[in-house]
């Protein structure tokens, strides 16, 4: 029996400029593997099986639904992996399998083939996948109790943690110059900014991501916190380089609220989508309960991107009759 397929026709000129998602996804994790080293080299090989867990794991998850739902093997388009990468540098070294095994499963089934696979997801899957897991195990995502008590030659402190209990007093010994170069407490990937910075310029300037949501996620970042600053009460708040350069700001801004199916595609929208997540991420960290905010503000403007994206400027110009 002749088998039938639907064609899409446009109309000519054809032309393709050799992109794909595969690329893309691809040129992330290359742009990411930089600040996965430091990782490594701090904590050892518990970081490496972390991460070499997580993208196997995701992997897995991805053809196994693929084959439940009788669909074409996908793996190879790299989504998968760079999921469970991202996933990865965002959780201590001392994760049990387990905790990365439901992650995954969380991040790829939940976050992103429940809603039609790549493309169709409303939300970040690893945002999804990382609120889930650390409102649902505390004790394994607490970066001071799951690092300083192991065997691990490492003994400064998370530093938002220092920063909520104590103020900015705590925060005197955490040299600047130290925060840049990733010798700070944190998830596997997201200490080193440097390394962040010189991934996302890179991704940048190949046009992988926008320039205009991570420019106004940082924005908004040190805009805010600047204003805690200088009109909240005197010694409470911490200045807003100190912001920038801890926790989950920067992977946020390069990696996280750039994901494509998640984020606006148009400029005026993209502007306002990354203020938002940096003017949330703030408002969490000083005045919420929760240490690091960038996960949540995310999860927010997912929430917020399908009326964002409608925003459209009046054209210039007026309409003259004949």
């Amino acid at each position: 029996m002749f088998n039938q397929k639907k064609f899409v026709v446009s109309h000519a000129p054809f032309w393709h400029d050799g992109s794909s998602l595969s690329t893309r996804h691809y040129h992330i994790m290359l742009a990411a593997i930089p600040a996965v080293i430091p990782g490594f080299i701090q904590y050892g090989g518990r970081a490496v099986a972390v991460v070499c867990f997580s993208i196997a794991t995701a992997m897995i998850w991805e053809m196994v639904v693929n084959k439940i739902a009788k669909l074409p093997v996908s793996i190879g388009d790299g989504n998968a992996a760079l999921i469970g990468l991202l996933l990865a540098m965002m959780i201590p070294a001392t994760t049990p399998w387990w905790t990365v095994l439901v992650g995954t499963l969380i991040a790829v089934v939940i976050g992103k083939q429940i809603f039609g696979g790549l493309g169709a997801n409303p939300f970040n899957p690893v945002m999804v996948a990382m609120a889930i897991l650390s409102l649902s195990w505390k004790g394994i995502f607490d970066f001071n109790e799951a690092l300083l008590s192991y065997d691990f030659d490492f003994t400064m402190a998370y530093p938002l943690s220092s920063l909520k209990a104590f103020g900015p007093d705590a925060i005197s010994s955490f040299s600047m110059t130290d925060l840049l170069m990733g010798r700070q407490t944190g998830g596997i990937g997201s200490t080193c900014g440097i390394a962040i910075i010189i991934g996302g310029l890179y991704l940048i300037a190949r046009g992988f991501i926008r320039w205009e949501i991570s420019v106004s996620f940082l924005g908004g970042v040190f805009v805010t916190a600047l204003l805690f600053a200088m009109f909240g009460e005197e010694g409470k708040y911490a200045g807003p380089i100190f912001h920038l350069f801890t926790g989950y700001t920067l992977i946020g801004a390069f990696y996280l609220a750039t994901e494509d199916a998640s984020s606006p595609v148009n400029f005026i929208p993209m502007l306002i989508y990354g203020a938002g997540c940096g003017i949330m991420t703030i408002l969490i960290r000083n005045i919420g309960a929760y240490v690091d905010g960038v996960v949540l503000s995310i999860l927010l403007m997912n929430l917020a991107n399908p009326l964002i994206d409608k925003i459209r400027p009046k054209a210039l110009g007026k309409v003259v009759e004949k």
